[in-house]
This record gives C-alpha cells, structure tokens and sequence, in this order.
C-alpha cells in the first residue's frame, strides 16, 4: 500500500508530460507545414505528382521518386519566355530563376538565409539586380495564397547559346524551418532562329524584281530538328508521340558522343542513325491511309531532314 501512492503519482506525471507534449505540437503545427509548387512551364525535366514533388534537394529535385521527362524546350537567344508555376502549399516567399550552360554545377548557390526570431527562414539575400547565371530574382513576391497558377516573365541572354541547358526555378519560404527552398529545373535549348532574308534587285527587264531567298542553316543536329517540328511543314501537325521521342533520342546520343571516348561515341552515333532513319520512315507511314496523323508535307520535311542528318553520320 506504501507504494501505490507514488505509482498515482508517477501515471500523473507521464500523463502531463502527454499533454503538454500534444500542446506545444498544437502551436507549432502550422510552422511544420512544407510549401510545395508545381513547374507548369518551361516543361519540367523530372514528372512530378500532385504537390510538385521532387523538388526538395538541390539544384533541380534530385531526391528521387520522379520518371524524367526528355522534354526539351526550344528557344532562342534574347527570347522573353513565360515561366508558370502552381503553388499548392502556401508559404511567404518569393522564386528566382538562373541557367546553367554546360552542366548543372553552373548553377548558382542557394541565396544566403537570414534568421530571424523563432523563424530560420526569415529572409533570403535578393540580387537586383540580377548577375548571370542569375536571370531574375524575388519573382512573384507573396505573404498570403495565390488564387491559382502565376505566371511571370524572363529574358534569355542574347549571348548565350545550347543545345540543352538547365533554367532552374527556385522557391524561397519564409516562416518555414530548415531547409528554405524547393527546386524545380527544364531542360532547354536556346539556338538561333532560322531566318529568313529576301533581297529585292531592280527592274532590268520584263521582270519587275528577281527575289532571293537564303535561310540560316541550324549549327547542330537538335537545331535541325526542331526547325523541321515547329517550322511551316509542320506547324499545324501534332507530331505523333513516338515519332517526337525517336526526333528527341537521337540529338541527345549525339551529344553525349561529342564527349565521350572514341569507340563509344561510334557506337552512340550508330545508335542515333538509327533513331533518325525510325524516325523517318514513321512519319512517311503516319501521313498514310484512310486517317493520316500527319500531313504529307510535313512527314516528307521530317524524312528530308533525318536522311540528310543521318547521311552525315
């Protein structure tokens, strides 16, 4: 009997200790909560689900859990582009966009962190303005939910040239704890575009004026490619999904072989030689039959251009 009183005791304490646990849990619940954003465009590198994860680790959402893409974006030098996002967890804050040219260890450092109080993501250093790689910086600055998806705008540099770079878009949050940022990146291209010249000569004849017209031939195979996809053959066409992937693989394999060994970069442009020619025997096929889902004018654009690619290999 002597030792149940403090055995009452010590069930009270513990119980206490509960809920005072659960009550310290209550106040801070809110500060817990992880914003999260969504990538609309620039098309994403990596899938992401509904609360835009990956995007927790740096420098693009590389902490797994995502299918990447292939999507690669075209542009050109001194373009403005749109850059949309969906933020579907609030939190203060603001983004900021850089480029990295020729691999992703370009890009710049998260922004150094102000503390502040109870909040160890009070405020981010902002450059304005902003230095390359940095294009733009405390992009749509907010304290309370956006309605919906927000767009905003940003300008390549016109100096600036690839056949695919990383654009990131990185989310500062404040009131958050550590870390402050979430991470989201697109794989684009930025290529001249194709232009075209006419020059006019004067009369010397039954002929009023004698026009020539020269276009700007793309340095690089991706280039060729997307000339042909958004050029005026197929700008009415929706390019058919695995005819789009087959165009995409072989710029790619033919990238990677600009860097690697001799014997293995034979064997990655044999590969893309073989993409090209699938390619375009598919599109002559999909511009067939009773339900062509391509025109002609545009499948025969496709195979000109892949014949001459793959003749060069």
């Amino acid at each position: 009997m002597g030792k149940r009183p403090k055995a009452i005791r010590s069930t009270r304490r513990q119980a206490l200790g509960r809920a005072l646990l659960i009550g310290v849990a209550g106040v801070f619940a809110p500060a817990l909560a992880h914003a999260h954003f969504i990538l609309v465009t620039p098309d994403s590198w990596m899938s992401q689900d509904s609360l835009g994860t990956p995007e927790k680790l740096g420098p693009c959402g590389d902490e797994g859990g995502g299918t990447p893409t292939g999507n690669v974006t075209a542009l050109h030098p001194g373009q403005t582009i749109s850059v949309t996002i969906n933020e579907v967890i609030t939190h203060p804050g603001h983004y900021r966009v850089a480029l990295a040219v020729n691999n992703r260890r370009e890009l710049p450092a998260e922004p150094k962190v102000t503390p502040k109080g109870g909040d160890p993501c009070a405020s981010a250093a902002i450059q304005n303005p902003p230095t390359f790689p940095i294009l733009a910086d405390n992009m749509l600055p907010h304290t309370q939910a956006f309605a919906g998806p927000q767009t905003f705008t940003v300008t390549l540099p016109t100096d600036v040239t690839c056949t695919k770079c990383t654009l990131q878009v990185l989310e500062f949050m404040s009131n958050h704890f550590a870390p402050c940022f979430y991470h989201h990146c697109a794989d684009i291209s930025i290529q001249e575009e194709l232009v075209s010249t006419t020059s006019t000569t004067p009369p010397t004849g039954p002929t009023s004026s004698t026009a020539t017209t020269t276009t700007r031939p793309c340095p690089t195979p991706r280039c060729s490619v997307e000339a042909v996809v958004q050029g005026p053959a197929c700008g009415s066409d929706t390019i058919p999904a695995a005819i789009r992937r087959k165009l995409d693989r072989a710029p790619e394999l033919l990238e990677q072989a600009e860097t690697s060994p001799p014997g293995q970069a034979r064997v990655l442009r044999k590969k893309a030689k073989r993409f090209l020619e699938r390619a375009g025997g598919s599109a002559l096929r999909a511009s067939r039959g009773k339900k062509p889902k391509l025109s002609a004018g545009c499948a025969a654009s496709i195979k000109e251009t892949t014949d001459q690619l793959a003749g060069g290999l």
